[in-house]
């Protein structure tokens, strides 16, 4: 027993697909924040995250500009999912990349790695998608956490089955989302936050939805719950 506590590793191994997701969000965090302590770039350096944003946030009103001439550019378009990639500060980054180990690692070890990947790329369109359609909203949309969302989306929609499988109350599942949406909306009233929840809770939606079809044998339960009504 002991030998066997030994030899394990010191950190749960996560699916390797989960390390593709995350491993671009810490790459880009190490480099910006090199860049910001001066220790790399020189004084180019601490204009990096800043470029960044330029380069890779999501402009909701870019967005709406493209859909009212019906121009959709291909650099403007990657923004729907280049946007988790760069964060405001290393803090913003850190909270992020803890949630999409967490939650990668528990639904990337029940969901194929292909569906791992619709889930985070569909939740991040998804965010941009509901941060564009809020009319008021004009600030830049950065950071990974719609598309992590989506991951717990994914999570919840595994607990809702574990429920029903049981007999248990299903609505018991979205005690997590309740409670971040909860912290959430506590932090915007005291700090004064941003509209980014919108698209923190689209991307939870776009996950939990897209779940049903991409999760093993997810397709066919859904043919099956639709024969059913």
């Amino acid at each position: 027993m002991l030998d066997d506590d030994r030899n394990a590793p010191p950190l749960n191994p996560l699916p390797p697909v989960v390390w593709a997701l995350a491993l671009p969000i810490i790459a880009m965090e190490v480099v910006l924040g090199l860049g910001a302590s001066g220790i790399v770039g020189g004084m180019e350096g601490a204009g990096w995250r800043l470029q960044a944003m330029e380069r890779f946030a999501f402009a909701p009103d870019l967005m709406r500009v493209m859909v009212e001439r019906g121009e959709y550019p291909w650099e403007h378009l990657m923004r729907l999912v280049s946007y988790p990639l760069v964060h405001g500060n290393t803090t913003h980054a850190i909270f992020a990349l803890v949630i999409l180990l967490a939650l990668g690692k528990m639904t990337g070890e029940v969901f194929r790695w292909w569906a791992v990947l619709v889930v985070f790329f569909g939740a991040s369109v998804a965010g941009a998608l509901a941060y564009t359609a809020a009319p008021w909203v004009h600030a830049p949309l950065i950071g990974a956490y719609p598309p992590v969302y989506g991951l717990i989306g994914s999570f919840t929609y595994l607990l809702w089955v574990g429920l029903a499988a049981v007999g248990a109350n299903k609505f018991r599942a979205f005690s997590m989302i309740g409670f971040l949406l909860g912290v959430q909306l506590l932090f915007s009233l005291l700090f004064g936050g941003g509209s980014e929840w919108i698209a923190d809770l689209a991307g939870f939606a776009a996950g939990f939805a897209l779940s049903f079809v991409v999760s093993p044998g997810g397709w066919a339960k859904v043919v099956a719950m639709i024969r059913q009504r």
